[in-house]
């Protein structure tokens, strides 16, 4: 298994690590890893390693086989060999933005309170799909309710509970396209607030940020219908 250096350290930038193994479509396997692999509706780190003699951009990462993740090069160009002593190098900037949006999607299901059929992440974008039969009535409310939350710069953290506690717990779920990353004997929660100012608390495995106040302004834009009932609302970083 590969280490998930962000799951600990979401603003960790920089890291040393093994190169442990290829895949055969080229991937590099370390043993542990800064970058996020591609899954949940987050899109893969990039960025670059560096080693001894070499300098190789990371196009994206994914998951590979037996926890493992793959390193995928942006184009071909020669590999660390296995046992090689790496620093692994985030775009930092593409990353944060993605923590911005997965938060600030949070909060929208928050301020929309329906059952999520989809979802996507982008650095620029983010969108829901909701199982949403009739279209709200004042979009910019929403828009407004939503930088409210933003605004009152919640605390973001994690805990964990068991597969069955999850199990036991079906309401946690919002997502009904996307189940919670199980399978490990444990499940992440993510929670935004504490105590009496918790606002939300569901399963996630992707990375936030610290603070709501960090998510900044966001616009949402037109809500699109997509199928009798589903309609996807995006949100986009007014900076």
């Amino acid at each position: 298994m590969t280490e998930p250096l962000f799951r600990a350290d979401a603003y960790l930038r920089e890291a040393e690590a093994e190169v442990i193994g290829h895949t055969a479509e080229g991937g590099i396997l370390c043993d542990r890893s800064l970058f996020y692999p591609t899954g949940g509706g987050q899109p893969g780190d990039s960025g670059h390693l560096v080693w001894s003699g070499g300098r190789l951009e990371i196009a994206t990462a994914v998951k590979a086989e037996g926890g493992a993740i793959a390193l995928v090069p942006a184009e071909p160009s020669p590999l660390p060999p296995v046992g090689c002593r790496v620093t692994q190098r985030l775009d930092w900037g593409r990353r944060h933005r993605h923590m911005r949006i997965h938060t600030g999607l949070h909060l929208l299901s928050v301020v929309i309170p329906l059952p999520v059929t989809g979802g996507q992440i982008g650095a620029e974008r983010g969108r829901l799909d909701f199982d949403m039969p009739d279209p709200p009535e004042d979009v910019q409310m929403l828009e407004d309710r939503l930088n409210a939350l933003i605004g009152l710069d919640l605390p973001v953290t994690d805990s964990w509970i068991t597969d069955a506690e999850l199990e036991a717990n079906p309401g946690l779920v919002k997502t009904m396209s996307v189940r919670p990353p199980m399978g490990q004997g444990r499940v992440r929660l993510v929670r935004i607030g504490e105590g009496l100012s918790q606002v939300d608390l569901q399963p996630c495995g992707g990375t936030h940020v610290a603070r709501t106040g960090e998510v900044g302004r966001v616009e949402i834009g037109r809500i699109e219908k997509k199928g009798r009932q589903n309609r996807r609302v995006t949100i986009t970083l007014a900076d």
